[in-house]
């Protein structure tokens, strides 16, 4: 697209392969790959590397798709090199090879699934192919980089229902939706409803796709007990004992597609099991959407949907305002922030939507803030996605609406302070803990340090607020700072009691 002056340039040298860069790119055009000795033989001129630590034969690449980059500067920002080893260079002297270099890394560069067994962490998990990318959305937005770390995790197999707002405007910007697929064809299913009944259109998918598996479950142990093949049966019992699991869910689907596909010529009830293929993989559904979505105008289908006790998971990306339709206040705007429908400043505090969830003691809960901490936000990805019922995740997304001084580039300082100052909490709540007698309740954030009144500050819609009425501004900040620390002592609370 080319829509940047100054893009992201990599400069090798200076590289730690750390991949942080890339896990917080929000258009997933930074990538790290990792090449043979041939590949990197035939690479073009000009495509730098670095030998992989510990790993003899293979050479790091991060390539950087300069025609896509936005010039937001996260990656420069975020970049943890004593000199730095991204910068910010006219895409103009870029031109030529930057998108030679680029088409090398992605067309002849394969994608390879992480080791069997290996832990996924914020390095390796940047090794995976984004199936979220090139998106709409403002340069150095909040919301998109968890989507990419979504579609890296989980999106081969993922189905999502998505509510109308930003994250539906940044998707499917026409002509093009930024859900993208693998090279085996598999990629998220991504559709979106209406603002106010996203959960309930996810929890419908759920549903249909539960109710077909289910069936094919039935028939499955059927065929066990039937005159099959030994080695069919073996595969319909791995199938089976597997079948609600995400992890290996792929393997154990093409081993019982390879065995119908052997097998299925004179059984009636094999070729209807292998009809269904499409349903051996276990999906793994999701529900997205922003605050006005899920704080307000949906938030009764959003609580019923929750109530279920289905597998399913919900990700509110938080911008505390309603970002797409002009910036109006919603129950996740927080105590005297300025917004539409509360210009001098909202009165009543932010909505602790995690913590009503967490009421049903049956839901994984989580609040996050990717750029603060890299690790507890992938942790809670995880975690979520792999708990058997239902989940929440609630992700801070510093939007341009927030008025942040210097602008998005300087967005993970300020979430990374806010965080420091009790603004944003981090935490998980896992009912599987209980089950031994632990506790639930994970307190990932330290206690409030640092200045509270100095942090709003940094932002449009606290400081206009202190230049247009002062002395409103004092009240309602120092009530903003108590009400923090007190939501922070709740939460320090749950993780020292709740059983």
């Amino acid at each position: 697209r080319g829509v940047a002056v100054s893009t992201a340039k990599w400069t090798a040298e200076h590289c730690i392969q750390c991949n942080q860069c890339a896990f917080v790119c929000p258009h997933a055009v930074i990538r790290p790959r990792l090449l043979s000795e041939a590949e990197k033989a035939a690479a073009p001129e000009g495509f730098a590397t670095l030998a992989v630590k510990d790993q003899p034969g293979q050479f790091f690449h991060l390539a950087v798709s300069s025609l896509d980059c936005t010039g937001c500067g996260l990656c420069v920002d975020t970049c943890p090199a004593k000199v730095k080893a991204l910068g910010m260079e006219l895409l103009s002297e870029q031109m030529p090879g930057c998108a030679e270099r680029w088409e090398y890394a992605e067309k002849k560069i394969a994608y390879e699934p992480l080791p069997a067994g290996s832990k996924i962490t914020v390095k390796t998990s940047q090794f995976l192919q984004p199936l979220h990318e090139f998106s709409g959305a403002c340069a150095g937005c909040g919301e998109t980089p968890y989507a990419k770390l979504l579609s890296q995790l989980f999106g081969d197999r993922m189905m999502l229902s998505n509510a109308a707002g930003c994250s539906t405007v940044w998707t499917a910007g026409s002509p093009s939706v930024s859900y993208t697929k693998n090279k085996n064809g598999h990629g998220p299913a991504w559709g979106f409803s209406l603002f106010e009944d996203c959960a309930e259109y996810g929890f419908g998918m759920a549903l249909g796709v539960n109710q077909i598996r289910n069936r094919l479950a039935l028939m499955a142990s059927e065929a066990v007990n039937s005159d099959v093949p030994a080695d069919a049966a073996q595969a319909l019992r791995t199938w089976l004992e597997g079948k609600d699991s995400g992890a290996g869910s792929r393997e154990r689907a093409a081993a019982l597609e390879a065995a119908l596909e052997k097998h299925q010529g004179g059984n009636a009830l094999m070729r209807r099991i292998h009809a269904l293929g499409d349903y051996f993989v276990k999906r793994s559904q999701w529900i997205l959407g922003g605050d006005g979505w899920a704080y307000d105008i949906g938030y009764g289908g959003l609580d019923h949907v929750l109530a279920q006790n289905e597998d399913v998971n919900v990700l509110v990306f938080d911008t505390e305002v309603y970002s797409n339709t002009g910036g109006q206040a919603s129950k996740a705007t927080p105590l005297g922030a300025i917004a539409q429908f509360a210009s001098a400043g909202k009165a009543s505090s932010k909505k602790d939507l995690g913590l009503m969830a967490m009421s049903y003691r049956s839901i994984y809960v989580a609040q996050v803030a990717l750029a603060a901490d890299k690790a507890q936000t992938l942790k809670a990805f995880m975690e979520a996605e792999a708990y058997p019922g239902p989940s929440i995740i609630i992700a801070y997304a510093p939007c341009i609406n927030h008025g942040i001084r210097g602008g998005l580039t300087n967005s993970a300082a300020q979430v990374k302070e806010a965080v420091e100052v009790g603004y944003w909490p981090l935490f998980r709540y896992n009912p599987l803990l209980s089950a031994g007698g632990g506790n639930p309740f994970r307190l990932d954030s330290k206690a409030p340090q640092g200045d509270f009144a100095a942090h709003l500050a940094n932002e449009v819609r606290y400081s206009a607020l202190r230049k247009q009425f002062p002395e409103r501004a004092d009240a309602l900040f120092a009530s903003a700072e108590k009400a923090a620390l007190d939501r922070y002592a709740v939460y320090a609370n749950l993780a020292n009691t709740v059983k």
